[in-house]
Formats: C-alpha cells, sequence, structure tokens
C-alpha cells in the first residue's frame, strides 16, 4: 500500500470515528431542527404565521441540555444568529422586539453556563450521569454478606431527600471479620457531600487493609493532608470478629455506640474516646473491647439520629433505645430505615448501622 493510499485510509477511519461521536450528532440534529424552526418562523405565510420566533428557543434549551462545553458556546451563537434572519425577515411589534431581547438575555445565560461548565469539561445530562455512577460504585451505606448467625442493616437519610449527604456509611468484611466506620462529615450541604464521597472512597481503601488500632489514626492523617477549610469529621468504628463475636468500638469525637445485651434487654454506651478526625495529628483513640453473644446488638449512628434544637443528647439517646425496641430492630433488612423514620424528623442528614448476633 502506497504512502498516500495509508493517509487517505486514516483520514477516512477518522471522519468515520467523528461522526460516530454522540455530541457531533447531536450538534448536527439540533442545528438542522433550528434552520427548519428558522425557516418557518420567517415565512409567515398561510398557515405558518402561527410559528413564533420564540419557537427557537425549543432548540437553545435541548442545547443546553445535551451538549458539552465544548460545542455549547458555538451552537448558543449560532441560535442567536438565526433568530437575528428570522427576525429580520418580519415586522415585529414592541411586543415582539422585547421578546427577542429576552431570548438574547437567554442565550447570555446558557453562555455563562456553558463558561462555567467548561472548568469541569463535562455538562448537560454528563453532570448527573457521572454522579451517579460515582455514588452507585462508592455505594455508601452497603453492608457486605453476612454469615449465618449474624445480621446487619445499615441506611443513611440525607436531610435534603437527595443521594448525597453529609453522613457516610463505609463497611467491608475480610475473611471472619467485619469493620464498619460511620462518618459525619463537617459543613452543609452539596460541600459537605463532595467530601463525603471523596472520604468514603478513602475509607474504603482503609478498611480491611490495617490492624483495627490503626485505622483512625491513618484516617485522621489523610485528612489533615487534605487541608480543607472545613476539614474535619467524627466517625465511630466498629471491627467484629465473626467467628467469636469479639469487637472493638473507637469513637473520633462521636457520639458513643449502643450495644444491646440480650440478658438484660438492656442498651449500654460503647466508652471509647478520641478527638474529631482533621483537627490534631499524632493521637490515639481508646477501645471499647467485649464480645457479642447471641441476641445480643450493637448500633452506630450520627449525630443527626439524636440530637436535636431544644433536646440534650442523652435524652435523644434515649428516645433511640426505645424507639428500636419498640420496633423490635434486629438488623434484618429495612429495620434501620424504620427506625430513622420512626423517629422525629430531623433536619440534618441520618445514618444508622445494626449489627446483631442471633
Amino acid at each position: 500500500m502506497s504512502s498516500h493510499a495509508f493517509a487517505d485510509r486514516l483520514r477516512s477511519n477518522a471522519i468515520r470515528r467523528r461522526f460516530r461521536d454522540p455530541e457531533l450528532r447531536t450538534v448536527l440534529w439540533l442545528g438542522l431542527l433550528t434552520i427548519v424552526l428558522t425557516v418557518l418562523a420567517a415565512v409567515q405565510t398561510g398557515w405558518l404565521q402561527v410559528v413564533p420566533v420564540a419557537v427557537l428557543t425549543v432548540p437553545l434549551l435541548l442545547g443546553a441540555v445535551l451538549l458539552g462545553p465544548r460545542t455549547l458556546g458555538w451552537f448558543v451563537v449560532f441560535v442567536m444568529v438565526m433568530i437575528v434572519v428570522a427576525a429580520s425577515r418580519l415586522t415585529l411589534s414592541d411586543r415582539d422586539a422585547a421578546a427577542i431581547v429576552v431570548h438574547f438575555l437567554l442565550g447570555f445565560i446558557v453562555l455563562y453556563v456553558a463558561m462555567k461548565r467548561s472548568d469541569l469539561g463535562v455538562g448537560g445530562l454528563s453532570n448527573e450521569r457521572m454522579l451517579l455512577d460515582l455514588t452507585t460504585r462508592l455505594d455508601q451505606g452497603a453492608i457486605p454478606p453476612m454469615p449465618p448467625g449474624w445480621l446487619a442493616d445499615s441506611t443513611v437519610l440525607p436531610a435534603g431527600g437527595t443521594k448525597f449527604a453529609g453522613d457516610l456509611v463505609v463497611a467491608v468484611r475480610v475473611d471472619n471479620r467485619l469493620e464498619v466506620v460511620v462518618v459525619d462529615v463537617s459543613g452543609k450541604g452539596v460541600r459537605a457531600g463532595t467530601r463525603a464521597l471523596q472520604l468514603s472512597g478513602a475509607f474504603g481503601g482503609l478498611l480491611g487493609a490495617l490492624p483495627p488500632s490503626e485505622f483512625l489514626p491513618a484516617a485522621n492523617r489523610y485528612l489533615i493532608r487534605q487541608d480543607w477549610a472545613e476539614g474535619f469529621a467524627t466517625a465511630v468504628y466498629l471491627s467484629i470478629d465473626l467467628d467469636n463475636g469479639a469487637y472493638e468500638i473507637r469513637t473520633a469525637g462521636h457520639p458513643p455506640a449502643l450495644v444491646r445485651r440480650a440478658a438484660t434487654g438492656r442498651w449500654e454506651e460503647a466508652e471509647s474516646n478520641g478527638p474529631v478526625l482533621g483537627l490534631i495529628d499524632d493521637v490515639d483513640f481508646d477501645a471499647c473491647e467485649g464480645v457479642l453473644g447471641v441476641g445480643d446488638m450493637v448500633m452506630l449512628y450520627t449525630d443527626g439520629v439524636v440530637e436535636a434544637r431544644g433536646v440534650d443528647l442523652e435524652h435523644g439517646i434515649g428516645n433511640l433505645v426505645a424507639t428500636a425496641d419498640h420496633l423490635a430492630v434486629t438488623g434484618r433488612g429495612g429495620g434501620a430505615r424504620r427506625l430513622l423514620e420512626g423517629l422525629s424528623a430531623s433536619s440534618d442528614d441520618r445514618a444508622l448501622v445494626a449489627v446483631g448476633r442471633r
């Protein structure tokens, strides 16, 4: 094959790949739609007199939703030119002229959105798909399958009804050991949610890779390295041997874990202390150790579950255990969610994990 033929084949393949680009196809279809609507709006004869110039808003908004920042700006300029072309063919009233000015303003707003998207490099529905894929992959709140004789359940309820929350649950099972950490990230809203997503991935990598005594110190060092403006978080960590029920609980500025003893039917607070994560380097976290027997349960939760305006922590914990006993939470699927929904509504994110032995 000659060099010219080889170059022609490369160009042909590049063109085919280019036209297989979904965004290019979208631009072509939207451009064709814009031209058709421009012709319909400009002709204004017979039944076409009912087609206003404002119909060109449709491809403009479709472009804002479907196109990325690479092409959205050029497409907006193209639509604005088509509006001018259509308007130049018509006799416009003052109301029509004002409507065109409004459409230009809308076009500038879409251009501004395109410029803001260019920092990320994706736009339109790609943003939502990317975030949804990220949350699905991290799978916050999921508990690994438990062996016979054990039950576990967890839930995370964001305050705003979204999939993003400043509270997170990360759990792994390595051989016969289950490790769970419940974290409450500082801050509110989207900023707390994005930090929680980052911590979910980082803590998921640390869980099971370090001895139980080293997890919270490693998590603390990780948070300090991030140097966030609101770079702290509280956490409660559980490591439990699924063969004999021996457990270790460590907390970092977090409400205490609760342990229910089947022999007495009472809940006990796990006494463990440690500073919040991300503020002080080189600190130790005390452990509360024990053994879960048949019928016993341990419950981890965030402060949004037990704290409310005008209600102290002890009262909130008492309300939590009373509701847990009333609903007979057993660690089966759905029990954690029913428990949170049975408590008073809260304006804060909430997360809860229940692990029990049967």
